[in-house]
């Protein structure tokens, strides 16, 4: 295993003060953003695809600070209702899978998407319930009309780009959003579809990440370190489906923390032992995003808990058995 960093929270650095920090910290590898939602501060592809000096110079630059790149994130919603919207995700996301390839990795990492209810949808529609009937019309249109298609189209040019894996956040709020709706989307597009696992959102839908992680063997193409804190009172008054500001840490029912805030060390040793049980063996790549520390603060705490908790080396033989 290697320990990796989300490139975000590092936006107010260069992409070299980014390199030569985490490199200060230990750190294996880099994820970086390009595009989407992960935004573009430290590779926009644009800049970069068709001028082989510069990826020449970026490769020069990460080869200084011996820091590879885990994989490329363009979390977005290319199936978004609006068409200018998902035009834009879509573009953003072939980009990023093309400056992927050239800087060595064939990992993306992103979001299945969320359409609308119909074709004369304006906003996505998440489906959450299975009743009144019609809620299940709607869910078979997205999958069957519109997510499994784009997939399948994208999955194909992503394999023609050279591309072999696309790892899905599972996210609430897009169709992808637990572990047997990821399954589903594999088992309509192909293997080359896989997981993003991050405990951070199925902690708070109270999905064991362990399960998960067992469930999910051999589909596992990245992970996110991040944490979430439950507040039990609060959830027992208003439940997860908490639709409040994240700064509102006192009054939600659940919250974003950096990692061992949320949960200790025994979770995340467990985390990695089941990731390490099923044959995982990437990068533990931290995102961070917690209201409550600075991104310094709460990068280097996650940093410390993870090197005592990733296994990196093979077990080699059981002489004791």
């Amino acid at each position: 295993m290697e320990l990796s960093v989300m490139s975000p929270v590092l936006a107010a650095m260069t992409l070299e003060e980014s390199l030569a920090y985490l490199k200060k910290l230990g750190v294996d590898s880099f994820e970086i953003g390009a595009g989407g939602y992960p935004g573009k501060a430290h590779l926009d592809p644009k800049e970069y695809l068709g001028n082989p000096e510069k990826i020449k110079e970026l490769k020069a630059l990460l080869k200084k600070y011996d820091m590879k790149i885990s994989a490329v994130a363009c979390h977005g919603n290319p199936v978004h209702p609006n068409k200018e919207i998902a035009a834009k995700f879509h573009e953003e996301f072939v980009d990023a899978m093309k400056i992927a390839v050239e800087l060595g990795t064939d990992t993306v990492i992103g979001f299945s998407g969320c359409p609308g209810d119909c074709e004369k949808s304006e906003n996505p529609n998440w489906v959450t319930c299975a009743w009144p009937p019609e809620y299940l019309d709607i869910l078979e249109w997205q999958w069957e009309s519109v997510l499994i298609p784009y997939w399948k189209k994208t999955a194909a040019l992503a394999k023609e780009i050279g591309i072999k894996k696309i790892a899905f956040e599972m996210h609430p709020g897009f169709c992808v959003y637990n572990p047997s709706t990821l399954l589903r989307l594999r088992a309509a597009v192909g293997d080359i579809i896989g997981a993003n696992v991050d405990p951070s959102h199925l902690f708070w839908q109270g999905i064991d990440p362990c399960e998960t992680i067992k469930m999910l063997e051999g589909a596992i193409y990245h992970f996110h370190a991040k944490d979430t804190k439950i507040d039990r009172a609060n959830t027992e008054k208003i439940g997860v489906l908490d639709t409040q500001n994240y700064g509102d840490v006192k009054n939600r029912a659940w919250v974003f923390r950096t990692v061992g805030y949320g949960h200790g060390k025994e979770v995340w040793n467990n985390i990695i032992s089941a990731l390490k049980t099923v044959g995982y063996d990437g990068a533990i790549s931290i995102e961070h995003e917690d209201a409550l520390m600075s991104p310094k603060e709460g990068l280097e705490k996650a940093v410390a808990l993870l090197k005592d908790c990733i296994i990196y080396e093979k077990a080699g033989e059981m002489w004791w058995a």
